[in-house]
């Protein structure tokens, strides 16, 4: 299947098969993709937690506002969270990077403001889930990102220290039922010409 089509049938799903769980092969096949996630000067700040075991999966639930049904039916709940203590990201660059990465946070990054940095820190996570979301539809997973979560009671329930939880993706096989699906109600999109410029 060609990446278009790929494109035009993924969609957020809103109700999981409860039967149906992803196999541990393609598990581990996206917890290898996520480790290439592309990222500036390859920074790689983040933390992919992948949870399903029921009880945690459940409690995670139960934080989740609306999303809660999701969470408890689908197969996996990957959480995903960025580095926010500086000082464990200046040592992360300094054991992990390349040299000219490293000249670029010493001369661009360092000495910003903190939370000007766990900002840029954070959108590299963000880069991640279009990777993400991306290689579920290519693999044939359904998947729902959410950040209407609690992300303090996530950190609690997972015992996340040094990453602050930004959001989080159910995963798994639709409903037959979903009525999100775009085979039942089409993708409600804005026109190409209303979010394309094209400079000839």
């Amino acid at each position: 299947m060609d990446f278009k089509t790929v494109a035009e049938k993924r969609y957020t799903t809103k109700i999981y098969d409860a039967s149906r769980k992803i196999s541990e092969v393609l598990i581990e096949d996206l917890k290898h993709i996520l480790k290439l996630s592309p990222s500036s000067i390859n920074s790689q700040p983040w933390l992919f937690t992948f949870v399903s075991q029921k009880e945690t999966k459940d409690a995670l639930a139960d934080a989740s506002f609306f999303n809660a049904p999701k969470i408890k039916n689908a197969s996996h709940l990957v959480v995903f969270s960025v580095m926010n203590n500086l000082e464990l990201f200046e040592r992360h660059v300094e054991e992990n990077l390349a040299e000219g990465p490293v000249n670029y946070y010493k001369q661009f990054v360092k000495d910003q403001p903190a939370e000007k940095t766990i900002n840029w820190l954070s959108q590299q996570v963000y880069l991640s889930l279009g990777f993400f979301l991306a290689a579920c539809a290519a693999m044939e997973i359904d998947s729902t990102p959410m950040e209407g979560i609690e992300p303090e009671k996530y950190k609690d329930i997972l015992n996340i220290e040094d990453y602050k939880v930004l959001f989080a993706v159910a995963i798994g096989y639709r409903d037959a039922e979903d009525s999100n699906q775009p085979s039942h109600k089409g993708k409600s999109r804005l026109a190409v010409n209303q979010v394309i410029n094209s400079i000839d």
